[in-house]
This record gives structure tokens, sequence and C-alpha cells, in this order.
């Protein structure tokens, strides 16, 4: 059977490969479309095993909210000019709205879903073989309250997501806070929610900071509790001063538009 252009520029827009990928899963299909497109899948997946072992530390990170629940995700490559190109974005976007829809707790959860009648793990590493780089869903963070906002930075690198405990708190309000977790990279919402290794590695290295500046040492544990309480100013969301009134905090701008943070979470690439 003959194979023409138009039918290798259907496969092509049915399976995002390239021109002669097509072309040959045709030629090898004798013109069946279903046989070629799972033989480009197949294909696909055997590039992405093969990928398995690089490094993908580009990607693109998008952020939504829906009905009190909201999600971030991380789709993974290895390029930036992957990360960019528009079928990657669009991947990613859809992703996230599976997420919206089904609001799974866990990375594995969200993986395991269908999507297009594929599990969204076989749909990236198809679309790994296909751009011939490693491909890896590689964040999931999600918060849930009676509101949610969200926040992407420009360039889909950096993206946070904000719950409240009111369902009426006035949107600009909400992406303020968004905006300030994203521009602070805060470690926590307050310091009742600082781990207590993170704690005691900073009242370790208060103490040892003020020995090593020579104070006496029946005094170090209370300057190390001093520096700790500026470690939470500095820190913490909601005692970190506010970014567009640096005279007041995070908490003092959520009081007066009587708003309240409840969960915050701050996703970007290559993190640990």
């Amino acid at each position: 059977m003959a194979i023409t252009m138009a039918d290798i520029s259907k496969l092509r827009t049915m399976t995002g490969a390239g021109m002669m990928d097509c072309k040959n899963a045709l030629t090898e299909s004798n013109g069946d479309f279903d046989k070629a497109v799972e033989l480009i899948r197949k294909r696909g997946q055997a590039i992405a095993a093969k990928r398995s072992d690089r490094e993908a530390s580009e990607g693109c990170v998008l952020a939504g909210s829906k009905d009190g629940f909201a999600a971030i995700i991380a789709l993974k490559c290895e390029t930036d000019f992957v990360a960019k190109n528009a079928d990657f974005v669009a991947l990613t976007q859809s992703i996230l709205d599976k997420a919206l829809e089904a609001k799974p707790s866990t990375l594995a959860d969200l993986s395991a879903l269908s999507l297009n009648g594929q599990k969204i793990s076989d749909l990236v590493a198809e679309r790994s073989g296909i751009t011939g780089e490693k491909m890896e869903l590689d964040f999931y963070e999600t918060v849930s309250g009676a509101s949610t906002v969200f926040y992407i930075h420009p360039g889909n690198k950096l993206a946070t997501i904000v719950a409240f405990a009111e369902a009426n708190v006035d949107f600009q309000v909400a992406r303020d806070v968004a905006m300030q977790a994203a521009a602070m990279n805060p470690i926590s919402l307050d310091r009742n929610s600082v781990p207590a290794d993170v704690i005691a590695k900073e009242l370790e290295i208060g103490k040892e900071k003020a020995r090593e500046e020579g104070k006496p040492e029946n005094m170090l544990d209370k300057i190390a509790e001093g520096r700790l309480n500026k470690f939470y100013q500095e820190s913490t969301l909601v005692e970190q001063a506010f970014i567009k009134d640096n005279k007041i905090t995070v908490a003092h701008y959520l009081k007066q538009n009587n708003a309240t943070a409840t969960a915050f979470k701050r996703i970007t690439l290559n993190m640990e």
C-alpha cells in the first residue's frame, strides 16, 4: 500500500511523532493507523527506557485550583527547548487538569490515572520516546481548604498553592500570599509547623556561633533562642515581612483582610 504525505501528516497529528517515524510506522503496518500508533508507542517506551539514566533537569511546573483543592505538578525533561515546546506544556496541563478532577493523594496515584485512554505514566514514556529525551513526572503537591489559590511564576519553572480557612478570601489578597511564598521560599507556614529536626539544628548553629563569638557558656541557650526567633521571622510564611509592605508581617496582612492561611506548597525545578 502506498503511503501518502496526507497519511503521514495524519499520523503525526495523532501521535506527535516525527515525520520519518510516522512514515516508517505506516510502512511497517501496511497503512493500518491503529497498528502504526501502537508501533510508535512501543518504540517510544523503548527509547524512554534507554534514557532512564539521563538527568532531567529542565521541565514545566504548573499549578491550578478547583473547589477548595489545589495542586502543583512538575513534568521534567532534559532541555529547555523541549520544556518550552507547546505539546510538552499541553501534556503537563492535561495531567494537572486530571489531578484537579480526580484529586489523587500521591504522585504514584496520579501516574496510574487514565488520560485519553492511557495511564499517565505511559503517556509520559511515549512522549519521551517521541522527543528522544528523558521525561518524568517528578513532583506532585496538593492543599485543601475552604478556598485555595495558585500562582505560576513566568517561565513555568516555579509555582505555589495556598489554602485558606475562609471561603470568601479576596482574590488579590490570596494571590499576594501565594506570590510571597514564591518569592521568599519559606520552609513552613508558621513556627509551630517547623520540623523538630530543623529547630534542633538551628539551636545548635546559634549556640556554636555564640560560642565562636566568645559568649559565656551559661548564656548560649538564651542567645540561641533569640536567633531561633529571628529564623522564624525570616523562614516561616506568616512571620515574614510582607513583600508589598515590609512594615508589616504576612500574618498582619492576613488579619487586616480577614483571612487565615492554613497550608501552602512551593515547587521549583531541581528540588531535593
